[in-house]
């Protein structure tokens, strides 16, 4: 009996070491690939639209050359098979059968780079997620003792995959459970705490910067009443997005000719950046501009018009670069669109009610806003945006806002462009 018992008990600190292993390996590949997609990305898309400025005509070049290689990619090298995005790691999860091929980590990298780079208005997150958890679906089918740990170590490599891109190792855990999992398990715990702890370790050796860099944080109690105004918009946008994705969609799967959709898409896209440059791509340099002296800004109809064209056409660009085969999800449109509405909100209020609230607050707090309602997740938009300003000064009025616009947006719709399905809609 006793020898049992110690059998068992070696088995099980053995089944632990291992997991701890894998766990290390899962955090540190691809918390090393979301690094380089980002900075890659990052750097050729800056050249890329520095180019569009010098010489407009690219604006039309870039989108239809940049979707026609996807394509061919996607037809001659990556087995004809579309990405679904965060939905193939649901199917995944639910499912013992099915698993994420391994080509799945070239091919969301590749496309994801290539998207953003040549304008698709969309971002790398989900592409790295989606790369980031075929890392660990991989390493789970190595080993017979890892099979029952399938959904932890795909949530691992999601976990460290968007550490770092937004260097937020909580941000990373929540996203797994709030948007993946949805149940902690002591696997999960172990396996997704080392692998974040590796990614934060990486991304800190590497000496990674925020995203956005904010100084001298500090808001005011009598904000509140704005702050949920600006959570109740925020949801209602959200809803928006989610709509315009999953309408184009639905409009492009009826077209059955490839490069019609290419053409579509990139004339929809090529006429929006014509008009407002800000939307190409991820949209981060944008986000840059208005956060260098937003406090200052004095509101015009010029203004006005441009951040309110911004707002209508994000959406719908960004549907039509993931309708016409891009690669990507709505995490970089959600924080573009929070920001923008963000500020809009706090200079109208400041110009016409007197409100004297902090325009720099109203940015960091609608890209949370419209991150949480958009991917119903308040807790994980909470720490990424945290993480991306490296500052936790409005964590409270965050909170509060990220929680109003969620709960705005399920009562407007409940599903999210990850949990929408035709079925459940009927």
């Amino acid at each position: 009996m006793n020898n049992t018992t110690q059998i068992k008990k070696n088995y099980r600190i053995i089944k632990v070491q291992k997991l701890v292993i894998v766990s290390i390996l899962i955090g540190f590949l691809s918390a090393f690939l979301g690094v380089i997609l980002k900075n890659t990305t990052e750097y050729y898309e800056e050249i890329f639209f520095h180019q569009t400025v010098v010489n407009p005509i690219f604006l039309i070049v870039f989108p239809v050359f940049g979707l026609s290689i996807i394509y061919f990619l996607r037809e001659y090298l990556f087995k004809k098979k579309e990405n679904k995005g965060i939905k193939e790691v649901f199917e995944s999860t639910n499912s013992n059968s099915k698993n994420l091929p391994s080509y799945k980590i070239p091919s969301h990298f590749i496309n994801g780079l290539l998207t953003v780079v040549f304008g698709g208005s969309t971002g790398i997150e989900v592409s790295t997620v989606v790369a980031s958890a075929t890392i660990g679906s991989v390493a789970q089918r190595k080993q017979n003792v890892f099979r029952q740990y399938k959904t932890e170590l795909i949530c691992a490599g999601v976990a460290a995959g968007i550490t770092a891109l937004f260097s937020s190792p909580i941000a990373g855990i929540l996203f797994s459970l709030e948007v993946i999992s949805k149940k902690v398990t002591r696997a999960f715990v172990l396996t997704n705490l080392i692998a974040v702890s590796i990614a934060f370790g990486l991304i800190y050796l590497l000496d990674e910067k925020p995203l956005f860099a904010v100084h001298n944080m500090t808001w005011h109690l009598r904000a509140i009443p704005y702050f949920v105004l600006l959570g109740i918009i925020a949801g209602i946008n959200s809803v928006y997005l989610t709509r315009c994705v999953l309408f184009f969609k639905e409009q492009f799967s009826k077209i059955k000719v490839p490069y019609f959709k290419i053409i579509f898409g990139s004339v929809i896209l090529s006429v929006s950046l014509f008009v407002f440059p800000q939307l190409y791509g991820e949209g981060y340099h944008a986000i840059k501009t208005i956060f260098i002296n937003p406090n200052g800004m004095v509101l015009s109809l010029s203004m006005v018009l441009t951040f309110i064209g911004i707002l209508v056409l994000k959406p719908i660009v960004t549907s039509a670069t993931l309708a016409s085969g891009g690669d990507g999800g709505v995490f970089a449109p959600s924080l573009f669109i929070g920001a923008f509405l963000g500020l809009l909100l706090a200079l109208i209020l400041n110009t016409y009610f007197n409100a004297n609230v902090i325009p720099l607050n109203f940015i960091i707090i609608g890209m949370a806003a419209v991150l949480s309602a958009s991917i119903h997740a308040p807790f994980t938009a909470l720490f990424l945006v945290c993480g991306l300003t490296n500052d936790y000064t409005l964590f409270l009025p965050i909170l509060v806002v990220c929680l109003i616009s969620k709960y705005t947006a399920k009562m407007i719709y409940p599903f999210t462009v990850y949990s929408y399905s035709p079925s459940l809609a009927k």
